[in-house]
């Protein structure tokens, strides 16, 4: 069991702390049924190891640029026998990446060419500017 230092199980304030989190972002990912809500011993709720290695879990998957629901299927699979499915994920997740990198990598393409452009001729409007009216 993780066990605060009087050898407790963590309130939600102690596994928030744990895990580098906040304590509503705990209640978010319980309504979003990625973390359990244990039940109240004593009036309060209390947490174990388990609750945070998926929270840790979550933190990670979040990093590396999952959805909140692809994290709600990474959790559910068998880390023994849905390797095809996890590799799946990933691969898509990689997809995706790539098509944000490359709008990225035009977005700063176009911003270096305004910039150029507003730095050649101080006379007139604003390349920058007048590239962003409608």
């Amino acid at each position: 069991m993780v066990r605060d230092q009087e050898g407790n199980m963590r309130t939600i304030g102690q596994l928030a702390k744990s895990g580098g989190v906040g304590v509503e972002t705990i209640r978010f990912y319980q309504r979003k049924q990625l973390l359990n809500t244990p039940s109240r011993a004593g009036g309060i709720r209390r947490y174990g190891d388990e609750d945070l290695r998926r929270l840790r879990f979550i933190r990670k998957a979040q990093t590396a640029g999952f959805s909140l629901e692809e994290i709600g299927e990474l959790l559910a699979l068998d880390a023994g026998q849905d390797h095809a499915r996890a590799r799946e994920l990933a691969v898509n997740r990689i997809a995706r990446l790539d098509e944000q990198i490359a709008e990225m990598s035009r977005a700063r393409d176009s911003l270096t060419r305004l910039a150029r452009d507003c730095a050649g001729d101080p006379a007139g409007p604003c390349p920058i500017l007048a590239a962003f009216e409608v």
